[in-house]
């Protein structure tokens, strides 16, 4: 009898631990499958923790243990402890690395002021040139050297006729015929190509008319114009700006621009 009884109970030792080793192996197999594994890894270990220690307390059995940490990850538990600890090493806002990133822009800062303050120091175009000239394409190069040669080129928007002009609605905006003037190759972007040159600031949208009023009967006779005043109605009212460089821009083209340049802002009477 006492050997029967050991052996049952040797047995069922080893039928318990093969059934808390298979549980946890089937909760490691299920969390590596699921999203945010590293959460649901912590999980099962937490889980291989308890049954650990309901085997020690049930079944007295030492191996027990040694087979669940085989089975558990141990990245699960390092990945842990790595998060924990950057979360305690990670600078605050305005710490070290804040100061650095400031100490780094004043010193260039100072550097820029020594320069301006060397009277042996020359610098024959602005720094930013370069990357402008990488922001365009040809066609803008195209819209720039007809501004730089001819002047600020017409534009208009047409609104519905209102009494007093109140309640009046934009039915089109910045008609133009820049980019037949200049030759553009895609005439369809040219109102991309302007909000380009725009945001470089090298062309500004200006509230008015040019002197010469004769660029405005060509512009108001072409079959776009003339479709968003049939849409307007007949109270139709074509009002008149103009697209021109600014003074940047106009420093950027005499700079980067090959050939013969005229009177950039020649024909406006102002931004």
């Amino acid at each position: 009898m006492p050997g029967l009884v050991r052996i049952a109970a040797s047995t069922g030792l080893r039928a318990a631990a093969w059934g808390a080793e298979q549980g946890v192996r089937t909760g490691v197999g299920v969390a590596r499958r699921l999203p945010f594994g590293g959460l649901a890894l912590r999980a099962v270990e937490g889980g291989a923790k308890q049954a650990r220690r309901s085997a020690r307390q049930l079944l007295g059995v030492e191996d027990v243990e040694e087979r669940l940490d085989r089975l558990v990850p141990e990245r699960a538990a390092a990945e842990t402890e790595a998060g924990r600890a950057a979360g305690r090493t990670r600078p605050a806002a305005g710490d070290e690395d804040g100061r650095a990133a400031t100490e780094v822009l004043q010193e260039r800062g100072a550097g820029l002021l020594a320069r301006a303050a060397d009277v042996d120091f020359t610098e024959d175009t602005h720094p930013a040139y370069g990357r402008i000239l990488d922001e365009l394409s040809p066609d803008e190069a195209r819209i720039l050297r007809l501004m730089a040669t001819k002047g600020a080129q017409p534009a208009v928007d047409v609104r519905t006729g209102r009494p007093l002009r109140i309640g009046s609605e934009l039915v089109a905006a910045g008609l133009t015929v820049i980019g037949a003037e200049a030759g553009c190759r895609y005439v369809e972007r040219v109102p991309a190509y302007l909000n380009n040159l725009f945001r470089l600031g090298l062309v500004w949208f200006s509230h008015e008319e040019l002197h010469d009023l004769r660029a405005y009967q060509v512009l108001e006779a072409q079959p776009e114009v003339k479709d968003a005043m049939r849409r307007a109605g007949r109270a139709a009212r074509v009002v008149r700006r103009s697209i021109g460089l600014t003074p940047f821009g106009e420093d950027f083209c005499a700079a980067v621009l090959p050939g013969d340049r005229g009177p950039a802002a020649a024909g406006t009477s102002g931004p």
